[in-house]
């Protein structure tokens, strides 16, 4: 089972999907196979908004596969505070190399995020 915030963010991409292959009206169970069939290729990026040369860029932090959204799924901000306390934090969600869609945290807590690694740029 998917956390309905995330399903909201899935389904207009699943729509797309389906209607692609020519089902201009998808039904439910369509739907909830084709989530199926794409789930184990999504990816969720998660980075930090950080002050930047006189900007703001997004420092990125973790990358997971769905086999270990579980916990972040059940309560991103409580989760994302856990590892990096508090910020504006943006999650970026693929399937491969497809974006998605993408949404923003804003969990309280003094930033702890400073001084943990940065993602390897791909």
């Amino acid at each position: 089972m998917i956390a309905a915030w995330c399903w909201e963010l899935i389904e207009p991409y699943l729509k797309r999907n389906l209607l692609t292959r020519g089902v201009e009206r998808p039904t439910r169970r369509e739907l909830l196979e084709e989530f199926g069939r794409v789930w184990p290729g999504f990816t969720v990026t998660i980075g930090v908004q950080e002050p930047f040369a006189g900007t703001i860029r997004f420092k990125w932090l973790v990358r997971l596969r769905t086999d270990e959204l579980d916990q972040f799924l059940e309560d991103p901000p409580a989760w994302i505070a856990a590892r990096w306390g508090g910020g504006k934090f943006k999650m970026n969600l693929h399937h491969g190399l497809h974006f998605v869609s993408t949404k923003n945290f804003k969990p309280v807590g003094a930033p702890r995020w400073q001084e943990a690694p940065e993602l390897p740029t791909d």
